[in-house]
C-alpha cells in the first residue's frame, strides 16, 4: 500500500510538473511572439529615424543655402550707392534688423545656422539617439 501511495504521489507530481512545463512553453511562445513583434517595430522605428534625420539634414542645408542667398542680396543692396536712395528708411531698418537677427554671425563659414531653434533639442536630433545594434547580432537559440 505504501509503494502504491508513493507511486500515486509521484504520478501526481509528474502531472503537476507536466502542466507547469506546458504553461511555461505556452508563455515562452507568447513572449517570443511579442519579442518578434517588438523587434519589427524597433526596425521600423530605426528606419523612420534615419529617414527623418536625412530630411532634417536636407532641410538644414536648404535653409543655410537660402540664408546665404539672402545675405548676398542684403549685402548687394547695402553696397550699392543707389540702394539707400531706392529703399526707404523703414525698409533699410527692416533689412538691417533681419540681417542682424537671422544672418549675422551664423552665416560665417563653418558655423551652423542659428535660424533653427534648438533650445528644446529636437526629438529627431541624431545626438540624442544612442541605440546599440550589437543586440541585433546575437544568435538566438
Amino acid at each position: 500500500i505504501q509503494i502504491a501511495q508513493c507511486f500515486e504521489a509521484t504520478r501526481q507530481r509528474c502531472c503537476r510538473l507536466e502542466r507547469d512545463g506546458r504553461r511555461a512553453r505556452e508563455q515562452l511562445a507568447r513572449v517570443e511572439a511579442e519579442r518578434a513583434a517588438l523587434e519589427v517595430k524597433l526596425k521600423h522605428a530605426r528606419n523612420q529615424v534615419e529617414v527623418e534625420m536625412k530630411k532634417r539634414h536636407r532641410a538644414e542645408a536648404e535653409l543655410e543655402k537660402q540664408e546665404r542667398k539672402l545675405q548676398l542680396v542684403f549685402e548687394s543692396l547695402m553696397r550699392e550707392p543707389w540702394g539707400s536712395g531706392v529703399l526707404s528708411g523703414e525698409q533699410c531698418s527692416v533689412l538691417s534688423a533681419l540681417a542682424g537677427r537671422r544672418l549675422g554671425a551664423a552665416l560665417a563659414p563653418g558655423k551652423r545656422s542659428s535660424a533653427v531653434d534648438e533650445s528644446c533639442q529636437s526629438l529627431l536630433s541624431h545626438s540624442d539617439i544612442s541605440y546599440d545594434r550589437t543586440e541585433d547580432d546575437v544568435v538566438r537559440s
